[in-house]
């Protein structure tokens, strides 16, 4: 059995990459309809969830003020979601005739989503929605010190996705956050993009 953090970490990083991959390879045949109807249940049980989120945040965090976590919530679920929800992100996109070009919508796969200890689950809440609005599915690597806030939020998040009918781990979160996790997690071969919000060398790594 793994003590060490950092391998305990690594391994956690690997086998949800391996199960997000997956999850995005089953996401690749669902219709633009269903995908729509996934992210609005996740903004929407995010929305309800928002006030307790933030309360949350400050409590484990130290960081903020519930009231302002809050709005920022909101603006992360459904003023997100108001803004996306007519958004075309499967099959062709965009067609130029006279160019004769087509823009065809194209997930990346895994997505490797690194989140900050200041704007825990706003940020959280965030990139899963932009995430799954692509067919992607997430990883999230939280900050070790906004582990429980963060994981919480992407629980609430993956299961109104999956009573949507999301694909299984298509949203999984990181309880054995470390540095080294996170790296093995931007490193992997499955994974598609990198999505850092956080200090210099967490960007800087990314």
């Amino acid at each position: 059995m793994l003590r060490d953090q950092d391998l305990v970490s690594i391994q956690e990083a690997r086998e949800m990459v391996e199960k997000a991959y997956a999850a995005s390879r089953e996401f690749l045949a669902y219709t633009q309809e269903q995908v729509d109807s996934i992210v609005a249940a996740m903004a929407q049980a995010a929305a309800r969830a928002s006030r307790e989120l933030a309360e949350e945040a400050v409590a484990e965090t130290g960081y903020g003020v519930a009231a302002d976590k809050f709005q920022k919530n909101l603006l992360c679920s459904e003023r997100l979601h108001e803004h996306i929800a007519g958004m075309k992100t499967v099959g062709i996109v965009h067609e130029d005739a006279a160019a004769k070009v087509l823009e065809i919508a194209t997930p990346v796969g895994v997505v490797a989503a690194v989140l900050p200890t200041t704007n825990p689950t706003s940020t959280a809440m965030y990139k899963s929605i932009i995430s799954l609005k692509g067919r992607n599915a997430v990883v999230i690597s939280p900050h070790p010190n906004a582990v429980k806030c963060i994981c919480h939020t992407a629980a609430i998040l993956y299961q109104a996705a999956r009573a949507a009918g999301a694909p299984e781990n298509v949203i999984q979160c990181l309880n054995h956050s470390t540095f080294a996790g996170t790296q093995e997690l931007m490193k992997h071969k499955r994974t598609g993009v990198i999505l850092a919000t956080g200090g210099h060398g967490v960007v800087l790594a990314a």
